[in-house]
């Protein structure tokens, strides 16, 4: 894909789009460990930034986009508009993360 590709915007600005493909996703599904647990109960009490739970969500969202982009390359895209991010509780303390966007195929605008 080209470099900044990715765009929550509905148009990448300075490109056009040639085609549009459709939907592409990555998907992740994840729990924090018994010591993961442990540690965010103790940085509860203290109050402040839970960073287990921080890092746990920085990286589930962090791998479902490169699932994302890894499919757009997968199906010939070079970019991705529309892209955006959800999150669904399976159980407790499981959580599936949901990256998604259009992928298309733009190319450089005439100045």
């Amino acid at each position: 894909m080209l470099p900044n590709s990715v765009t929550t915007a509905l148009e990448l600005p300075g490109y056009r789009v040639v085609r549009n493909i459709g939907i592409v996703r990555g998907i992740t599904v994840r729990s924090r460990s018994v010591v993961g647990n442990i540690a965010g109960a103790f940085q509860i009490f203290f109050g402040g930034n839970i960073s287990v739970y921080t890092n746990l969500c920085e990286r589930a969202r962090t791998e479902a986009y490169e699932m994302m982009c890894e499919h757009a390359d997968a199906v010939g895209a070079n970019a991705i508009l529309m892209m955006r991010y959800d999150a669904n509780e399976i159980l407790s303390g499981v959580t599936e993360v949901i990256c998604y966007g259009t992928a298309v195929v733009v190319e450089e605008e005439a100045t």
